[in-house]
């Protein structure tokens, strides 16, 4: 048996009570469960429209925020920490939204068992792991089989947009992403911030310090 290499490690978080309650009560209503059977988006969120994936959300404010600023597009989030899962679960009911569901599992098992092919319009990464030691390299989610498997559910002309702060990172990045044949980059290298993607509270704080942030956006041909 072929071992695999996941991209993350399951810490086991403090989960508060807010969180906990939010996982007990809210997940049945806005989570998926994981399952070997493709998804029907547009029966999932009971409607038509551009479907947004978002690869490991982290607490999940800027999943929250990019879900209520667009409400005619709908967003599918996955997670592993059970903590984040309860953060934006709680947002989910305090702003009412109808356009954001989550899935708490392995991104790459979701890929390969849940989505349909050219179903998506825009994938999201938001500052992935940088696992930044040599030898942990190979745990990085951005990877040449995964942006190829990613490119599958993306529809002609849809997006993938990645986000890091880590230089070393970014540059990997946008080496992975501009050998991929089915991408064409949208800068010349990496592109400003789109207005799509919120600063963050962490990110704002590292800004202030003089700490940069790459973001690179690749469309699908």
């Amino acid at each position: 048996m072929q071992h695999t290499i996941r991209s993350f490690v399951l810490r086991q978080g403090r989960l508060s009570n807010a969180q906990r309650r939010a996982c007990e009560t809210l997940l049945p209503q806005y989570g998926i469960p994981f399952s070997q059977n493709l998804l029907d988006l547009n029966q999932v969120f009971g409607r038509e429209a551009p479907k947004i994936l978002e690869i490991g959300f982290g607490m999940g404010d800027s999943t929250a925020t990019i879900a209520q600023a667009h409400p005619d597009n709908d967003y599918l989030a996955i997670e592993v920490h059970t903590p984040g899962v309860g953060s934006l679960l709680n947002q989910i009911e305090k702003l009412a939204l109808t356009n954001l569901r989550i899935i708490q599992h392995d991104a790459v098992e979701v890929l390969q068992y849940m989505l349909p092919a050219e179903s998506l319009s825009g994938i999201h990464i938001f500052f992935p792991d940088p696992w930044p030691k040599a030898k942990h390299h190979k745990r990085r989610l951005i990877q040449p089989a995964l942006v190829a498997r990613l490119c599958e559910h993306l529809k002609p002309g849809g997006y993938i947009h990645v986000a890091t702060d880590w230089e070393e990172y970014a540059i990997q990045i946008l080496q992975v992403l501009s050998h991929e044949p089915q991408l064409s980059n949208t800068a010349l290298e990496y592109a400003p911030r789109p207005e799509h993607r919120p600063l963050t509270k962490f990110e704002q704080r590292g800004l202030k310090l003089g700490h940069d942030v790459w973001d690179l956006l690749f469309s699908r041909i």
